[in-house]
């Protein structure tokens, strides 16, 4: 088998030198295209075009495209503090290091590169808001060198929460996922005493006014099935709790807001506009109520995701991905309103990436919670490559 693999090659390189003297003795015949050749160099010049011939019918196979990388799990994280290992962890590194996805693929239409390990898991870096996660995933999507046919997509991400449905650290599986930018807006000063909020869904008058219509990119409905299974297999998992996370919780209000971390099911207001306080946080769950007919309950904040879902909706449309795969995970990071004892400005000062006072545990929880999945739909990859999990309330 080496000895045929190595005349083969030889084979290859031959065809190489052989075209360009083949290009050259052409030119000649050019020249003398007008004067009758001897037979004897007519024989020889068939002979050399047969050989040519044959050399490159037997290379054919040996210079054919590779076929794609059939990829079982794309984790799709939104930003990193720095590098990919070795700093301080954003939303990639614990997957990059844990994972061991030391295959490096450079994505030059998106964001960041993507990255892979030998079992099929791969991750990508979208950055943030929604037209970097929409152009990184289109442009991964459409990679000639990968096959997402059957892959798994996993949005496992930190987040902003109501203290009124989640705590600091938890993680939440949504099933809705409603855009928050699509819609016009008045200055708050300038709104009608009888309006509670400035926004507007695009094509109405007032907030809120019914009957909802949707627009394209405005909602979102995820494989309820799938979610519900995520959810009943990470339900149980335990999530770290701390001092700290205790004495930050103690001072807010809000149903959930001084519970220890949990995984739950809620759905998520997705804007690149990163709004605070406690009358957005009012808004947000009124958004959700309105869009989805009160099927919606809103828990978590986001800036990406509905750009990353329109782009796996037209990568869908193109055969390329299955959009009843795709899962989003947000873990709590920070409450979207202000503590007791503070304003809405003041507390929106405090908020920045890795100040978060949920930061690190609940980028833990992300990993922890979304791994537990990844790792489920890798070890049975035989039957989930072809029927999609799926579980009932």
């Amino acid at each position: 088998m080496k000895d045929a693999a190595h005349l083969r090659m030889s084979w290859i390189r031959t065809i190489q030198d052989f075209s360009h003297g083949i290009a050259i003795e052409l030119g000649g015949l050019w020249q003398l295209r007008q004067s009758p050749l001897p037979s004897h160099l007519m024989t020889i010049d068939m002979r050399s075009f047969l050989a040519l011939g044959f050399l490159a019918c037997l290379a054919g196979p040996a210079m054919a495209k590779p076929k794609p990388i059939v990829v079982k799990v794309v984790v799709v994280a939104m930003f990193e503090v720095g590098a990919d290992t070795g700093d301080q962890p954003g939303e990639l590194q614990y997957w990059v290091e844990r994972d061991h996805l030391d295959r490096i693929y450079p994505l030059p239409a998106g964001y960041h590169a993507a990255r892979m390990n030998n079992e099929g898991e791969m991750a990508v870096l979208t950055g943030q808001g929604t037209a970097h996660a929409a152009a990184t995933i289109m442009a991964l999507g459409l990679d000639p060198r990968f096959d997402f046919s059957h892959a798994y997509w996993i949005v496992a991400g930190i987040a902003g929460a109501t203290p009124d449905r989640a705590s600091l650290g938890s993680a939440v599986w949504a099933r809705w996922v409603v855009d928050g930018d699509l819609g016009y807006e008045i200055d708050s000063r300038e709104t009608p005493q009888d309006w509670t909020t400035g926004y507007v869904p695009l094509r109405k008058s007032k907030p809120f006014e019914e009957p909802a219509v949707p627009l394209p990119g405005q909602m979102y409905v995820l494989n309820k099935g799938l979610a519900q299974w995520a959810y009943t297999l990470t339900r149980n998992t335990a999530l770290a709790d701390s001092e700290h996370l205790k004495q930050i919780r103690v001072n807010f209000d809000g149903a959930s807001a001084d519970r220890p971390p949990f995984v739950a099911m809620g759905d998520e207001v997705s804007s690149s506009r990163y709004w605070h306080g406690k009358l957005f946080d009012a808004w947000a769950s009124e958004w959700m109520r309105y869009f989805t007919n009160g099927q919606g309950e809103f828990v978590t904040t986001a800036m990406e995701d509905t750009g990353t879902l329109q782009s796996l909706e037209y990568l869908a449309n193109a055969g390329k991905v299955d959009k009843e795969r795709v899962l989003v995970l947000r873990t709590v990071s920070n409450y979207d309103r202000q503590p007791r004892g503070m304003s809405a400005a003041e507390s929106l000062a405090t908020q920045r990436i890795g100040k978060y006072s949920g930061y690190l545990p609940s980028l833990e929880a992300a990993y922890t919670v979304g791994h537990t999945v990844v790792q489920e739909l890798l070890t049975h990859w035989a039957e989930d490559s072809q029927r999609i999990p799926s579980a009932q309330p």
